[in-house]
């Protein structure tokens, strides 16, 4: 169980801080709620509860694990071309895991194909979402600020990239 404060991830909204319980009642059935705050994108939701196993919430990854996952964002390479569509579903899985290092490989391979060759208007909204699932929890790590997170992500696709054309 959380409490008011706790620093927690949803697998498709990213990380939040529990601001407030509360009860609420639908269909005469009372249910407890947190209400999160998402970092990211000024979102609030309610959560039940008694829902959050099955949800996928999570602690926030601690500040030392932060700077693993961008040594591994950095050290990601990007795969081959496979066809949008089977890359779309496989993506998809990746996001609802929860795992912040499959979410961070999405991110990169869609941050890369975007300079490429740009997204189609659903990988475009998938690399929205897998952006906002790690930079919230990156920023509630406390690994660095969001200014410089989007540049160290950037600077690790740009080097990326100029390492593929070398290729």
């Amino acid at each position: 169980m959380y409490c008011v404060g706790d620093k927690v991830v949803h697998p498709m909204h990213g990380a939040g801080i529990v601001k407030d319980m509360k009860e609420i009642e639908l269909s005469g059935v009372k249910r407890e709620y947190y209400v999160v705050c998402f970092a990211v994108g000024n979102m609030i939701s309610d959560i039940p509860v008694d829902g959050c196993e099955k949800i996928g919430i999570r602690d926030v990854i601690p500040k030392d694990e932060a700077r693993k996952v961008l040594e591994f964002f950095h050290g990601h390479e990007v795969g081959n071309d496979i066809n949008w569509n089977r890359r779309q579903r496989e993506n998809i899985v990746k996001l609802k895991s929860g795992d912040i290092y499959q979410v961070a490989g999405v991110l990169k391979e869609l941050m890369c194909r975007e300079k490429r060759k740009g997204l189609s208007t659903s990988e475009r909204k998938t690399l929205g979402s897998a952006k906002q699932i790690v930079l919230s929890e990156l920023i509630l790590s406390e690994v660095a600020d969001e200014t410089d997170i989007e540049m160290i992500l950037d600077d690790s696709v740009a080097e990326a990239i100029e390492l593929k054309n070398k290729a």
